[in-house]
């Protein structure tokens, strides 16, 4: 393989490196956060064809080589945790504390509006029987296809909407003080509830689908940032047991999700579990993990789960909690400092959103 060639590929990946350290919002930067993974491949592909193929006579081999491995561990640090290297975030359940007043399941899925494989979905909820169902991209036609469910969940939230960013939830459990905020966008909602566990626990839920940055929506991330660090600093006003989950439409390693997770203290039960990439359903080599659940210390793991979705480019995620609030449950390691808190205070005041604008338990 020609010298140019080695040059030219380590000249992409560098650049792919780079280029997300900068905080610009811009969609084509910030969309440079979801392929760290594919980064990572590429950069263990192309050290491997440099070790065997490279004439190390040439003065330019070492420091393509160095180039292409600093490279390679700056991506693999992003994606590290969401690997079975490093200890799990979040305790798994003891199968002798499990109380099944205290245990609860939440399929999330997106569905894609113009699927119409809905039958194939319900008879998926009939065979997992999560206790909460959350759909995104659902329309009135999916409305009345879900409404079949509503004898075994008799509680719901609907919000039917022809933009993809239709949302409804079924719930077993009582749910109360529902509420549907548009807490950025004017067509974009959120969902925000209380969960009534068997137990008789009250869970504050947010469904989140903000609109991510591209060249057809909106083309920076400031608006998805604000909603999402807008809920996580409601949620440091409280120490209520909490869950945030939907599709954020970003990854699970993204500087905005760290930055979430930060402000907001929740624990990602993925961590030293996998990544479970969720988007694309299509493609098996261009995934990430999209669709996301986030909670309190409140709560340990029993069992996490991707689905496949007839017809859809999502995989739905099945999250099977346990509440035990007495229990240490474990501890995302990350705090705020003032830099993170202020980033977090400008993004929002840049959209005009605040923590009051989010519904509080």
């Amino acid at each position: 393989m020609p010298l140019n060639v080695f040059i030219l590929i380590n000249l992409l990946l560098l650049i792919g490196t780079l280029l997300p350290m900068l905080r610009q919002e811009i969609w084509w930067i910030r969309g440079l956060d979801f392929p760290r993974l594919q980064f990572c491949i590429l950069g263990v592909i192309l050290l491997i064809a440099e070790c065997l193929l490279l004439d190390f006579s040439q003065p330019l081999s070492l420091p393509l080589i160095l180039v292409t491995l600093v490279c390679l561990l700056y991506q693999g640090w992003w994606i590290l945790p969401y690997t079975r290297l490093v200890r799990c975030e979040v305790q798994s359940a003891d199968k002798q504390d499990v109380n099944a007043a205290h245990n609860f399941k939440i399929m999330t899925a997106n569905v894609l509006m113009s699927n119409r494989q809905a039958d194939k979905l319900i008879n998926q909820v009939q065979h997992y029987q999560p206790d909460i169902l959350v759909t995104l991209e659902t329309d009135h036609w999916w409305q009345q296809q879900l409404d079949q469910l509503q004898s075994a969940y008799p509680y719901s939230i609907k919000c039917p909407q022809d933009n993809l960013y239709g949302m409804h939830v079924y719930s077993r459990l009582e749910l109360n003080e529902s509420e549907i905020k548009y807490l950025v966008e004017a067509d974009i909602p959120s969902m925000h509830t209380q969960i009534k566990l068997s137990c008789g626990a009250n869970v504050y839920t947010h469904f989140l689908h903000p609109a991510p940055p591209s060249p057809v929506e909106n083309d920076k991330s400031t608006e998805r940032d604000a909603e999402l660090l807008a809920v996580a600093k409601t949620i440091t006003e409280h120490n209520h047991p909490v869950i945030v989950t939907g599709d954020l439409n970003d990854v699970a390693w993204s500087k905005t999700t760290r930055l979430f997770r930060k402000i907001s203290g929740l624990l990602d039960p993925r961590i030293g579990r996998g990544m479970f990439n969720t988007f694309h359903a299509s493609y098996p080599f261009m995934r990430w993990p999209l669709d996301h659940l986030f909670h309190s210390k409140h709560f340990r793991l029993q069992h996490i789960e991707r689905l496949h979705i007839e017809g859809s480019d999502h995989f739905a995620l099945l999250t099977c909690l346990s509440y035990q609030p007495d229990k240490f449950n474990g501890d995302n390691g990350l705090h705020p400092d003032k830099g993170d808190q202020q980033l977090a205070e400008d993004k929002m005041q840049r959209k005009g959103v605040d923590t009051t604008d989010v519904p509080k338990p």
